[in-house]
């Protein structure tokens, strides 16, 4: 398949930048972060992704959302990278709408994929325990007794926790953290007795949350897939998470070299326009071609998940890296570019370093996607 948009997902993408650039510029993200908002996004914003319908654009249309792809879904994070707006569109339309197709019953996919689409439940993916993204080293303790199992640990970095209706939690019900086997994945309401969730606001003003649970019971129809056997759809759905990171890093990545380049044609320094100045030029040159590269990364991981799902580990990887390695370099030059002013909180070249930083992190660093491509290739 061609490395390029079709028609329909070009329009997508002129939609939501259209969208977001008037209903969500970073003054919004701005506004959110200085008043302290209690949620840390826009639920009146949120109901409107669902009137466009992005937030069932994974959902099936026999549970009332798009049915669209991973390609389409990317077009909306990268989108979102352009402007930074906080919403729960990652965490909920694309992590735990995976989770729950792939993996949920049909009772489940009834129950939680329509409310997903109408924007009126927020699920997201509880499975970092560590500072560090390592999503095999499971320890939060399922005990079975009967039908029931209860659960203890907690999960940190829990993407829109604090807002969150339900969570989709990896745990341990067999083998020791490392192990692939004996991973179990639980829908769990977020209001049932024993489950405590503490906010943590990240550098980027974005949402997080640290969940605890503590003897929390939970029935065997809340099990997503098999008892046993989650990794299969744990690794699927970070997977899908990482793609669209990658997409959201790109977009950042593309917003903040644009945003310097303007910022090179309009400062003068020593009576000349700096984007003369043939250094800055080379480098301008460089970052452009590091970001395209990256562009056919990141939509060949996209479009290789709706072609072949299981598939696209690998691809999906290099996407994640390059995509951190190009948004970190684009923010890094662009705070340089920008000079001491880049540094102070009026200009808004620092949100998008630090949203960088942040995206870097989640589901795996740059490092993290490097070792993982070398283990799938048996190096």
């Amino acid at each position: 398949m061609a490395l390029v948009l079709t028609d329909e997902q070009s329009m997508l993408r002129d939609t939501a930048r259209s969208f977001l650039s008037r209903n969500a510029p970073i003054a919004h993200l701005r506004h959110l972060r200085d008043r302290r908002d209690p949620d840390g996004f826009s639920r009146v914003l949120w109901k409107e992704f669902a009137d466009h319908g992005w937030s069932g654009i994974l959902v099936p249309d026999s549970h009332g959302g798009l049915a669209l792809g991973y390609v389409e879904a990317g077009v909306v994070m990268e989108e979102l990278g352009h402007t930074l707006t906080p919403s729960p569109f990652f965490s909920t339309a694309v992590v735990a709408a995976t989770a729950i197709s792939r993996g949920g019953s049909e009772t489940q996919k009834s129950s939680f994929l329509s409310k997903i689409a109408r924007a009126e439940m927020i699920a997201t993916v509880a499975v970092d325990e560590t500072p560090k993204h390592r999503p095999e080293k499971i320890s939060l303790n399922a005990a079975r007794t009967g039908s029931t199992f209860t659960l203890n640990g907690s999960k940190c970095f829990v993407l829109d926790g604090h807002v969150a209706d339900l969570f989709i939690v990896a745990t341990r019900t067999a083998g020791a953290p490392g192990e692939t086997r004996g991973i179990t994945l639980f829908a769990i309401d977020s209001r049932s007795k024993g489950v405590r969730v503490e906010r943590t606001i990240t550098v980027d003003s974005h949402n997080a949350a640290r969940v605890v649970f503590d003897k929390v019971q939970v029935a065997g129809e809340n099990v997503l897939g098999e008892i046993d056997n989650g990794w299969s759809i744990l690794d699927g759905t970070l997977n899908a998470g990482r793609a669209a990171l990658a997409s959201e890093l790109l977009g950042a990545g593309d917003e903040a070299f644009a945003r310097t380049l303007a910022f090179l044609k309009e400062r003068k320094q020593f009576g000349k326009i700096i984007g003369e100045f043939q250094a800055l030029q080379h480098r301008a040159a460089q970052l452009y071609c590091e970001l395209e590269v990256t562009r056919s990364a990141v939509l060949k991981a996209l479009q290789t998940l709706d072609e072949s799902f299981d598939a696209a580990a690998q691809i999906v990887a290099t996407a994640k890296a390059r995509a951190g390695q190009s948004a970190t370099l684009a923010a890094q030059e662009g705070i340089q570019m920008h000079g001491g002013i880049g540094m102070t909180d009026e200009f808004d070249i620092g949100f998008f370093l630090k949203r960088v930083r942040v995206c870097q992190e989640l589901f795996g660093d740059s490092n993290f996607h490097a070792d993982r491509i070398a283990r799938l290739g048996h190096y």
